[in-house]
């Protein structure tokens, strides 16, 4: 960034920081709750007609422009936390969640990994959430995929680094700062998110024939593509379609199709980041790759 647009963008920070905005997701009914990292509100709802599950969309304004706002304001002091189990591919989770606040808290981006993808495969995050939802039948399950969010499994875009395997850091190598840079067109980045969200919403008509209850899916915050000069989805910064998440409900009923073979490789929580190489071996074993 110029030193320009920093300045506009701290600028935007500074009144983000002074605004109560949002609604909280423990303030809607669920038993399942979906959350789909990075999805516009109307990218969810372009692709209805392609999911029978999808019946329309919703939007609601989001507690946070990224996923560790969104974590913290969700989650921190919420007592219903304390009967929630969480799954979750985002590596926020570190830094932000307490485990011993939640039922349990499934950070599946610690040993399922993908590097190859530079982000957790969609499969293991539905394979741990089917898995939770039939040996704990929680009284709230949420499964926190990594996509639509770059990297964009089905359609890569050139230039992109993945996501970086920690919560303190973004990958320079991102869509967003090729956007910036003019090194690609806002179009080609769009068809491969479009790509990227109809790939996780596959994953997502699994997991709704394999638990019971009310399912809502929604996201952690959109996503922009240069709307008031910005990319991507910085923290605190109170612009309209970043803060604009969908909200979509329907049904599921387990009737088995699935059976989730992926395990952490310790009792919850996991405590270490395990290694690439075995976490691999693993998934290649359960062709995720």
């Amino acid at each position: 960034m110029s030193r320009l647009e920093t300045a506009y963008l701290r600028a935007l920070q500074a009144v983000g920081r002074r605004l109560d905005y949002g609604t909280n997701v423990f303030d809607r009914e669920w038993d399942v709750l979906v959350v789909l990292d990075a999805c516009r509100a109307d990218a969810l709802e372009a692709v209805v007609p392609a999911f029978d599950f999808l019946n329309g969309v919703d939007s609601l304004r989001s507690v946070g422009s990224s996923s560790s706002e969104w974590l913290e304001n969700t989650f921190l002091g919420h007592p219903e936390t304390a009967r929630t189990v969480m799954v979750t591919g985002n590596t926020w989770t570190d830094r932000y969640l307490d485990a011993d606040a939640f039922a349990a808290l499934d950070e599946v981006w610690k040993y399922a990994w993908d590097d190859d993808l530079g982000t957790v495969p969609a499969a293991a995050i539905t394979d741990r959430a089917i898995a939770h939802a039939r040996e704990r039948d929680p009284e709230r399950l949420v499964a926190h995929y990594m996509q639509p969010h770059h990297p964009f499994v089905p359609d890569p875009v050139a230039g992109d680094d993945g996501l970086a395997r920690t919560g303190s850091h973004s990958n320079t190598g991102n869509p967003w700062v090729l956007l910036r840079r003019g090194e690609v067109s806002v179009e080609r980045v769009r068809r491969a998110y479009r790509a990227n969200l109809r790939h996780v919403l596959s994953e997502v008509a699994t997991l709704l024939e394999n638990v019971d209850g009310r399912v809502a899916i929604t996201a952690d915050h959109g996503n922009l593509f240069g709307e008031w000069g910005l990319y991507g989805h910085p923290m605190e910064t109170p612009v309209p379609a970043l803060l604009a998440v969908p909200w979509a409900e329907t049904w599921g009923t387990d009737r088995e199709t699935r059976s989730p073979a992926l395990d952490p490789p310790e009792p919850l929580p996991v405590s270490r980041v395990y290694g690439a190489e075995g976490d691999q071996d693993r998934l290649d074993a359960l062709g995720y790759l």
